[in-house]
């Protein structure tokens, strides 16, 4: 798994497929960061983690459909088993999407005067894993294993990405920005932050069965 990992970080780097939704995340991510010293740090978390899930499920699509139906193959036939190569992909998105929102964790020190607690790193870091690991998932689903038609594929992230943005209370995302807009306690906000965190992770899991299913059916 880790030579497949490898594999996988290797192709997406030459490629260079994640460079538009990494700039575009670390871009509005500093944004937010920077605008105002009198905002909470939990509050600059929440839609930085809503930021990052789009990144999240762009970059997952890319990094999926980076490889042709030929390459694809040959990839499965080396691996044994077309459920490695899709946990290997898996890992790889949600790494790099969590290696660069890691580094903005620290990003209200350094743009602005916030301060920064232990408890609000604790809720930084269940948000970007909340955000991260439900981009990777809407991810998979409108990447080529499953819809193969790219017009389909666009529409139906759009559909997800706004429905899990946009409807009120929903989660993992809606429900996680609108308490860290709400709720500048940052002790009091870990329970529901891990609550997200605990759904975003499930999601990951039942959209990487489901990919696999559809992929295996296909290969």
């Amino acid at each position: 798994m880790i030579a497949l990992c490898r594999y996988t970080m290797a192709v997406m780097l030459h490629s260079q497929r994640y460079m538009h939704p990494m700039l575009l995340f670390v871009a509005v991510a500093v944004i937010f960061t920077g605008s105002s010293d009198s905002v909470p740090v939990a509050a600059i978390y929440g839609p930085v983690s809503g930021v990052l899930f789009v990144c999240s499920a762009w970059l997952t699509a890319a990094l999926v459909n980076v490889e042709d139906p030929v390459r694809r193959v040959i990839s499965v036939v080396h691996a044994g088993r077309s459920r490695s190569v899709l946990l290997a992909t898996v890992l790889v998105a949600l790494a790099m999407s969590l290696l660069v929102s890691g580094v903005l964790l620290f990003a209200p020190l350094l743009i602005g005067d916030h301060s920064i607690t232990p408890d609000d790193l604790m809720v930084g870091v269940l948000a970007q894993l909340t955000g991260a690991s439900t981009g990777v998932a809407i991810g998979l689903i409108v990447s080529r294993l499953v819809i193969r038609r790219t017009g389909y594929a666009l529409v139906t992230a759009l559909v997800l990405m706004a429905a899990l943005s946009f409807t009120q209370g929903l989660p993992p995302i809606n429900r996680l920005i609108r308490l860290l807009a709400y709720t500048p306690d940052a002790p009091g906000l870990l329970p529901a932050t891990a609550g997200c965190a605990a759904v975003a992770v499930a999601l990951l899991a039942a959209s990487t069965l489901f990919t696999d299913f559809i992929a295996a059916r296909r290969d």
